[in-house]
């Protein structure tokens, strides 16, 4: 497992995707763990994709803007 993906999943992936949901913003180094660990398949559970999805949803809506 790579040094990115390590850290996105030592933090709930749930966590992070609500608390960037909720201030609407994110940074661009949270944007490329976060995409990061979405393509890493093996180490992606149903619910963290579903989470994934959601803020990916959200960002491509231009519900959230990166600081």
């Amino acid at each position: 497992m790579n040094n990115t993906t390590q850290k996105v999943s030592n933090i709930s992936t749930e966590t992070t995707v609500k608390r960037i949901l909720t201030d609407g913003c994110l940074t661009r180094r949270e944007y490329f763990e976060l995409v990061t660990l979405f393509l890493s398949e093996l180490s992606v559970t149903e619910k963290e994709r579903f989470y994934l999805n959601q803020l990916f949803d959200e960002l491509q809506l231009g519900h959230l803007y990166f600081v």
